[in-house]
């Protein structure tokens, strides 16, 4: 009996034009469901090692500038330099984007920016010159608190570029007023808690700056350590001087840092001189006038004049003879205590 064919026979052409039927290998149905299985599983392990890498921030994602909110944590810088930025345009559009941009995820596709914001402005004005698709690489973080946030920004921003000292501060006063940190000296040490100590203590002044000054200055970012320091302990001394500084800001228009920082340079200076006009006057010890001595006349011919300041006597007149002066000795000798 002959035996019935399950598959197509395949033929197999001769180099004589003739052919040759040939059946393809077969292979038992168990080693389909194995191999199968095998495939499903590899594909699981893959799809978990995937999830756990992105969420481990090991994977590059490629985001639109429009899934990107900029405004997730409030930036610590808060000036760009014109010809920084310019650099970064020019090395972006030549080279690409070198280094990922580190975000959080919000939902519904939705991502907030921790890092990188210097490098979305420059790829956001090559879009607007139609340079590149607006794409952005960035690492996924998942920061375990607000505070973890805040601290993967700021410690960015001081690898890659250094802060001044009043974007620094003010950083901290945000994040404080947020309710980020619950203190000012919990802010600088969780924002900046690598930092020396006197580098976190000049942060710590340079907060009173911020607190009555942020709003009112032009140049914040160009006022140097030694002028921070100078403006933030009359600040701290007088609120009344805070409020005369901010009128005078209000009535100026600077068009450089310099002559912005020279203004707060003889302000400081000005006030300075005052305080040590009234420091002098108080160490100054004040001259009591010297009391009149108290003058009596007994007698026509004798005066008398008692000398409170330095207790002391005085008996003159005609009418001090040798035999009045012995009588007085013996009377006052006579005269206990």
């Amino acid at each position: 009996m002959a035996r019935k064919r399950l598959t197509p026979a395949n033929p197999l052409f001769l180099s004589s034009g003739e052919t040759e039927t040939v059946s393809p290998p077969t292979r038992a149905p168990i080693a389909n469901v194995a191999a199968d299985s095998s495939a499903t599983a590899a594909l699981e392990v893959m799809a978990r090692e995937m999830a756990e890498a992105r969420e481990a921030g090991r994977m590059i994602l490629r985001l639109s500038l429009d899934q990107i909110d900029l405004t997730h944590l409030v930036r610590d810088r808060t000036v760009v330099n014109e010809e920084d930025m310019e650099a970064l345009v020019t090395s972006i559009q030549k080279r690409g984007q070198q280094s990922p941009i580190e975000v959080t995820p919000l939902g519904d596709g939705r991502y907030g920016l921790i890092s990188g914001w210097r490098r979305c402005k420059a790829i956001a004005r090559l879009r607007d010159w139609e340079v590149g698709d607006g794409m952005v690489l960035a690492l996924e973080r998942r920061p375990e608190s607000a505070a973890a946030a805040y601290q993967a920004m700021v410690e960015e921003n001081e690898i890659r570029a250094d802060l001044s000292y009043f974007e620094r501060a003010r950083i901290v006063a945000v994040a404080v007023s947020q309710g980020v940190f619950e203190t000012q000296k919990a802010g600088l040490q969780g924002l900046f808690g690598t930092a020396s100590r006197p580098k976190r203590s000049k942060i710590g002044s340079f907060i009173t700056v911020v607190e009555h000054l942020d709003g009112h200055l032009t140049f914040p970012e160009a006022i140097g350590e030694r002028l921070g320091l100078r403006l933030a302990r009359q600040l701290e001394s007088y609120e009344d001087k805070a409020q005369h500084l901010r009128g005078d800001l209000a009535l100026q228009r600077f068009e450089t840092p310099e002559a912005e920082t020279a203004f707060l340079t003889d302000w400081a200076s000005r006030c300075e001189t005052e305080e040590a006009a009234e420091d002098k006057v108080q160490a100054t010890p004040k001259k009591l006038p010297k009391p009149k001595p108290l003058e009596t006349r007994p007698r026509p011919d004798l005066r008398l004049r008692y000398h409170a300041g330095d207790n002391r006597m005085e008996i003159s007149g005609a009418g001090l003879t040798e035999e009045l002066r012995e009588a007085l000795g013996e009377w006052l000798a006579g005269r206990e205590g």
